[in-house]
């Protein structure tokens, strides 16, 4: 075999080489992101589904608690500006997980004042549907977190797949960005008070 073949040879099983590289690379990285997608739309869900409580958990306090119309009413304008809020998963920047994070929180603090007016009314608070829907709400939080920890582990390894060198080369040509994670909300470092008095 000539030196001039043998070169040709050595040059093209090098290019191949690195061509089945990308493509191995490519494909790893697209099996990383769909799971965060996936990740992203089971969250989406479980807000939803806390979404979908809200107006027949109003209703049952309203039919109880004629007086607390003002709490009644920024439950309901919570929720319709977190439900109007919609996230690219796709487009996941920090912003925009932030701006979703902050109404979503908004609509946690009322729901929480919503339960506090159980304490004001015994009749509220001995109610069956209210009791009931306290439960899948109580049940629905606890969904969300899950989803939100889930998302989280995805895009972890979402991320380190597109940071890692030399995968970060060929992530950076095709446009793989970092996704962002859900964090604590800030008000989540103060601890509420507690009193048995």
């Amino acid at each position: 075999m000539k030196k001039s073949n043998l070169g040709l040879l050595i040059g093209g099983g090098l290019v191949l080489v690195i061509i089945l590289w990308c493509v191995s690379t490519y494909n790893g990285i697209i099996e990383m992101e769909e799971p965060t997608t996936t990740a992203w739309a089971n969250v989406q869900s479980q807000y939803q589904r806390r979404a979908d409580l809200i107006p027949n958990l109003v209703s049952t306090v309203k039919g109880y608690a004629k007086h607390e119309q003002e709490t009644l009413e920024g439950v309901i304008n919570a929720r319709a500006r977190a439900t109007q809020i919609t996230v690219d998963p796709n487009n996941l920047t920090p912003e925009k997980l932030q701006e979703f994070q902050a109404a979503q929180g908004e609509l946690s603090q009322a729901l929480g004042r919503l339960m506090m007016v159980q304490e004001q009314y015994p009749d509220l608070k001995a109610s069956e549907q209210f009791k009931d829907l306290q439960a899948q709400l109580e049940g629905t939080e606890n969904r969300i977190n899950k989803a939100r920890d889930d998302f989280n582990k995805v895009v972890e390894e979402y991320n380190l797949k597109v940071r890692r060198f030399p995968g970060n080369i060929l992530a950076g040509m095709f446009g793989f960005q970092t996704k962002a994670k859900f964090e604590a909300d800030a008000n989540a470092q103060s601890a509420p008070s507690v009193s048995f008095d």
